[in-house]
């Protein structure tokens, strides 16, 4: 697995990859429309910058370059779930669970949901 740290740019980006893999870099501009306001040209770069990270992986079609993802998305929510939790509650998941519970109004259907995650950890 590779460890890698991608920007909250970047994570627009490759959710974006994720989602409809393999992608032009004008497919990536298209979807990103509405969501960000960014120029292509600013697209293109956070797509460099990816593949420069190893996040990313492209071939040549003709003239256009089609990308993919070289790193799961599962790998990256751990990695960036692990890093908030250490950065703002000192690693301490009670706590995080605490505070969103606390902060959030949960529907019945995610108060069960959350019972019978407990009670599998509790085992």
């Amino acid at each position: 697995m590779l460890e890698v740290t991608i920007s909250d740019a970047e994570w627009q980006v490759m959710n974006v990859i994720w989602d409809g893999q393999p992608m032009t870099s004008q497919d990536v501009v298209g979807r990103l429309e509405g969501h960000a306001d960014w120029a292509p040209a600013t697209v293109k770069t956070m797509l460099h910058r990816l593949v420069k990270k190893n996040v990313l992986t492209y071939e040549l079609d003709g003239n256009r370059y089609v990308y993919r993802s070289r790193v799961r998305q599962a790998n990256c929510v751990k990695k960036a779930g692990r890093s908030f939790l250490d950065r703002v509650f000192g690693g301490e998941s009670a706590s995080l669970l605490a505070h969103f519970l606390r902060s959030s109004k949960l529907s019945a259907e995610e108060i069960s949901q959350l019972r019978q995650m407990l009670d599998e950890q509790e085992g």
